[in-house]
């Protein structure tokens, strides 16, 4: 990728990206490779506020109503995933290789992914007993860590 006198390879999937909004009618634009450019060296949650400072880093013109209509198609490809923090913030998970809820101290303010078997029952439970279908990627659990609980 040659930008702004930058020249980045970039690895799959990120590489592919162009051709993926092409194909769905979207132009490649060099507002979007910058966005592929900062998520492609993001790993885990990033806020759409940081994503948005690391383009205008690239870029002060960075319009943050293009990082997010970009973040929705690239959560439809499935290279992201949004959910939201403890405070109700939404984040992003770049590259998500399953659908993952959350644990966060409230006390000390760190935060541990729940994977899918830790919660199958409570999943399960919510899901007979409420006919409720959970979105695993928007759960977040708020309380004490052990550190925080005997400190």
């Amino acid at each position: 990728m040659t930008d702004g006198g930058r020249t980045t390879t970039l690895p799959e999937p990120w590489a592919s990206v162009g051709g993926h909004l092409r194909r769905r009618g979207l132009r490649w634009t060099p507002q979007r490779r910058q966005v592929i450019e900062v998520l492609a060296t993001s790993e885990g949650h990033v806020t759409g506020a940081e994503i948005v400072e690391r383009c205008r880093q690239l870029d002060p013109a960075t319009v943050p109503s293009t990082v997010y209509r970009t973040l929705d198609v690239l959560e439809e490809l499935g290279l992201v995933r949004h959910g939201h923090g403890a405070s109700g913030q939404e984040e992003y998970h770049v590259q998500p290789t399953t659908d993952h809820g959350h644990l966060h101290c409230a006390t000390c303010g760190r935060q541990w992914e729940l994977d899918n078997a830790e919660v199958a029952g409570f999943v399960a439970a919510i899901e007979r007993q409420r006919g409720f279908q959970l979105d695993l990627s928007h759960l977040t659990l708020v309380g004490r860590c052990p550190e925080c609980v005997g400190g």
